[in-house]
């Protein structure tokens, strides 16, 4: 008879695909592991592929039906396997059926009417086996688990039991099958929970701790009520079309609601183990809202730091949704590895409402302006195109299902993409060994103190030896590649005010500056890596005259461009002139002739004087005019009068 194992079932984020992926991280990073507690176990997947005689498993899951699983799979107490094969056919063969409390609330829905008669009798005659002692906890657990599989197998759904199909097919053969269980393989120290994994890790003691939480906010109680109520079985009344069990007997996670970051961080401050391994994706803000994560990658990182260093694994998965809207492309599953007791805590740089912060600090970055910006914009971006591109503080923290980064300069470009082609792990090792080489400060590990500087006077006198030298490294180095693009990060570092600056033979120029790698910056480099590798992001260097929108998916393009009435580094030497200016306010007006949405950023009125260009453009096509709250009167050294107004605006075709 052909026996079932324990993946053959359809299951909201399960980790059956990701199996190896997860294993080489354990094999590579861990060393010798002894036990293995799975505190969130869905199916029961993972754990059960650290099950052997070398290790104990610990598994536990808030589901009675993925519980009752667990003590079938993993449970010590000993079965007779050929009386469960004889009751398991007995019930196959079953062909007078009776009227029973599943019947009268699930036929014609997820099942015909045959099924529903033919499972309610199988599971009343379970309980009446387990009531006459004629099997025992564990054979009774098979026999439910066996059933659970079979109608999971044949239900008129797309996999979970939030709705059924109208017009599905109900005439299948609802078939048990007994359980593929290794006698020789289940460790005596297993151990089985049906608790808040919150209260679980202060009562255990594991050599690794796996973490596979709720990502969203569907509730998982909600998606397999059906099979959670026929595990149970204290014939509940039902409600709703999709005849769920009440509220009131749903458990639910705090893990899919707004309580999850806070959760998250109680469960680790708790843990007692060696490592503790965390798998979480990189939906992020992808997707519809109820398919958002609900804990951020800060998060995540913040309360690992605590308990140790971190290292980030990912790999490209495609991961199970519920519905055509929740498809993501490019999807990417990672894991985080805490090693315990190594490494320092990981300290949360001030945010704007979430958002991230650039390590480039751009000039005219709007990342104080975000709040008003993306309030602004539409809520529903297919493409979204951020033409002068820069630091990429708007880009990185926009939600959309694809963002195409642009920048004329190609060296800012690549600097950006450095970020999103290697996990901030490698960024910041590369960093670190390029300061050591060229001699540069590190106040982040060593202070102030250590290179006989203030804060207040900072480190330049002690770093401009060792800058000059890194910064005629870079410019005499030729070609572009990855290398030349880590030596030009470390420059921006501990450059004067952390610009960007290229004189007209091509070289960098910008002289040292006061401040070096610390906190502020290496906080920031790993949140903007972070960030951008939750999207799916392509990166192009043109003349925004070059761009060319006709293929793409309901684009919106968003400009910050250099600001005409402005004085900075961009707009040296003619760098960005009328005619620029015209330039790009005809591509705007020929983008919204197509139909295209488009925002732009700029200003009307800067030191009194006013872009009557603009005003006039803008008012000849009838285009949206909305001033923002802000102030760059503190943007560049060279302004006297700092009362001066600037009328920042944004304006919009829709």
């Amino acid at each position: 008879m052909e026996k079932l194992e324990i993946g053959n079932r359809r299951y909201l984020g399960s980790k059956a695909k990701l199996l190896d992926f997860i294993h080489s991280v354990v094999e590579d990073e861990c060393g010798n592991i002894h036990s293995f507690a799975d505190v969130f176990g869905g199916t029961g997947n993972v754990a059960n592929s650290f099950n052997t005689k070398d290790v104990a498993v610990v598994v536990n899951d808030i589901l009675e039906s993925n519980y009752l699983a667990y003590i079938a799979w993993f449970g010590n107490e000993e079965i007779d396997s050929n009386k469960i094969d004889s009751i398991i056919a007995s019930y196959n063969s079953l062909t007078k059926v009776t009227s029973n409390y599943f019947s009268k609330n699930f036929s014609g829905t997820y099942f015909s009417d045959f099924n529903c008669k033919k499972i309610g009798n199988i599971r009343d005659d379970i309980e009446t086996l387990f009531s006459s002692k004629k099997i025992n906890t564990r054979e009774r657990a098979i026999l439910i688990t066996s059933l659970l599989y079979a109608m999971d197998r044949i239900a008129n759904t797309v996999g979970h039991y939030d709705a059924y199909r109208k017009a599905g097919n109900l005439d299948k053969d609802l078939v048990l099958k007994s359980l593929s269980i290794p006698t020789n393989k289940c460790n005596s120290k297993n151990q089985i929970f049906k608790m808040d994994a919150n209260e679980l890790v202060k009562q255990i003691t594991t050599d690794i701790v796996y973490i596979d939480p709720p990502y969203n906010s569907r509730q998982y109680c909600d998606a397999y009520h059906l099979l959670e109520n026929v595990a149970i079985w204290n014939k509940l009344p039902v409600v709703g079309v999709a005849k769920k069990m009440s509220e009131k007997n749903r458990v639910k996670s705090k893990y899919c609601t707004l309580k999850a970051p806070d959760a998250f961080t109680d469960l680790i401050d708790n843990i007692n183990s060696k490592y503790i391994l965390v798998s979480y994706n990189d939906t992020g803000s992808k997707g519809a809202g109820r398919s958002q994560a609900k804990i951020s990658d800060n998060d995540i990182l913040k309360a690992l730091h605590k308990k140790g260093e971190v290292k980030v694994f990912e790999i490209d998965h495609n991961q199970f949704s519920t519905g055509k809207s929740d498809e993501f492309k490019d999807h990417k599953e990672r894991l985080f590895l805490c090693i315990v007791g190594t490494g320092t805590e990981y300290q949360e740089t001030t945010q704007i409402n979430g958002f991230v912060k650039s390590p480039l600090n751009y000039t005219g970055g709007k990342y104080k302006l975000l709040p008003q910006l993306i309030d602004l914009f539409p809520k529903d971006i297919d493409t979204f195109v951020d033409v002068f591109g820069g630091g990429f503080n708007v880009g990185a923290n926009i939600c959309a299902k694809h963002t195409i980064y642009n920048d004329k300069q190609k060296e800012v470009q690549r600097l950006i993409k450095l970020f999103f082609n290697y996990q901030y792990e490698e960024i910041l090792k590369k960093v670190v060994s390029i300061i050591e080489e060229y001699k540069l400060s590190n106040t982040t590990e060593n202070g102030y103190e250590f290179y006989h500087c203030t804060s207040d006077s900072g480190v330049g006198s002690f770093n401009k030896k060792g800058y000059t030298k890194l910064r005629e490294t870079y410019n005499s180095t030729n070609g572009s590649s990855d290398s030349k693009d880590f030596l030009l990060l470390v420059l921006v570092i501990f450059s004067f005010n952390n610009q960007i600056r290229f004189n007209s033979s091509g070289d960098y120029n910008m002289p040292v500056g006061k401040r070096d790698f610390n906190k502020s910056v290496k906080k920031n480099m790993i949140e903007f890596s972070m960030k951008i590798h939750q999207l799916d992001c392509s990166f192009i260097s043109k003349d925004f005259r070059q761009i060319d929108t006709n293929n793409l998916e309901n684009p919106f393009l968003y400009c910050d461009p250099p600001y005409l009435l402005g004085i900075a580094s961009y707009n040296e030497n003619d760098g960005w002139n009328d005619k620029d200016e015209k330039a790009l306010l005809d591509f705007l007006s020929a983008e919204s002739a197509k139909g295209h949405r488009f925002a732009l950023s700029n200003v009307c009125e800067h030191k009194g004087k006013k872009h009557s260009l603009l005003i006039q453009w803008a008012l000849d096509n009838r285009f949206n005019i909305i001033h923002l709250r802000s102030s760059y009167n503190n943007s560049n050294y060279h302004i006297k009068d700092k009362k001066s107004q600037t009328d920042e605006v944004l304006i919009t075709n829709y």
